[in-house]
């Protein structure tokens, strides 16, 4: 088994079921991904970081990708469960330094080019259908090519310790990789969404025609384009907190509060728990 660092003992999150079977009403589960930017020297902001929003596609929990018949990539047994949510990316997206900048380690461009990250994120999901708005707080860190290589980098340390610490074996002795879970996600996008991981720097200036490796539009059906994938990540979120907020009767409305904490058990080992509130709206 790849390695994976887990030494807490994770139960199943009370608000998971009830979440899931939310996200599944929604034609396409969009939400919207907060991360902070430094707003730098020559910024007039009277605060270092500032909120940065963008939407993104909510793509299951991390080690549990839904089967998808159109995906031809090797999959991953299903060994462990998490509730740790995640999307695709392209590292150019300003939204991969951020992660990484606000970090406790404040890791650089360079840095944000492998796995790692850390910073302070929050995710907030509508569900009209049901009147639920659903937010989490917490942290985030980006899956990269380097994830199992040669050598592991800082970043693959901190990532494989904080996010294995909340994966929760359902099979043990099964075989499971980190770097098989990130192709199974690109294969799980279609041929125009791999494409658009070659397209022309996002942000940048448009001055005439980009080269003819970096064109809009393309579509990739393989695996293993070279370009498209050394662009591709998949960014998990690690909440820390997760509210409901519960609108269908004006008349009962309530917002619940999950809180993760960990504690030592009899045994030295930490246990990690949910702690829920109820709370008025």
């Amino acid at each position: 088994m790849s390695s994976t660092t887990n030494q807490v003992t994770v139960p199943p999150a009370p608000w998971k079921s009830l979440f899931l079977e939310h996200i599944s009403k929604l034609d396409s589960p969009e939400f919207v991904f907060s991360t902070v930017h430094e707003a730098g020297a020559n910024s007039h902001s009277p605060v270092q970081w500032l909120p940065r929003l963008r939407y993104c596609i909510y793509r299951g929990m991390w080690a549990e990708l839904p089967e998808n018949k159109h995906n031809d990539a090797p999959m991953n047994e299903r060994v462990y469960e998490s509730e740790l949510p995640t999307f695709t990316s392209d590292v150019r997206m300003e939204k991969i330094p951020e992660i990484f900048a606000s970090g406790r380690g404040h890791g650089d461009e360079s840095q944000s080019q492998g796995s790692g990250g850390g910073g302070p994120v929050e995710a907030a999901w509508w569900i009209k259908e049901v009147g639920t708005q659903w937010r989490m707080k917490g942290t985030a860190f980006v899956v990269g090519p380097d994830i199992e290589g040669e050598t592991e980098s800082s970043g693959v340390r901190t990532t494989k310790s904080e996010i294995g610490a909340r994966m929760r074996v359902v099979k043990e002795g099964a075989d499971w990789s980190w770097s098989k879970e990130l192709t199974a996600h690109f294969g799980n996008c279609s041929p125009g969404m791999r494409g658009s991981w070659k397209n022309p720097p996002p942000g940048t200036p448009v001055k005439g025609e980009p080269d003819k490796d970096h064109q809009l539009g393309q579509k990739v059906t393989s695996l293993d384009d070279d370009i498209a994938r050394s662009n591709f990540r998949v960014v998990i979120i690690k909440p820390d907190e997760v509210e409901q907020l519960d609108l269908t009767d004006p008349t009962k409305a309530r917002r619940h509060r999950y809180t993760y904490v960990e504690e030592k058990g009899l045994d030295g080992v930490l246990e990690g728990s949910w702690k829920t509130e109820e709370l008025w709206p």
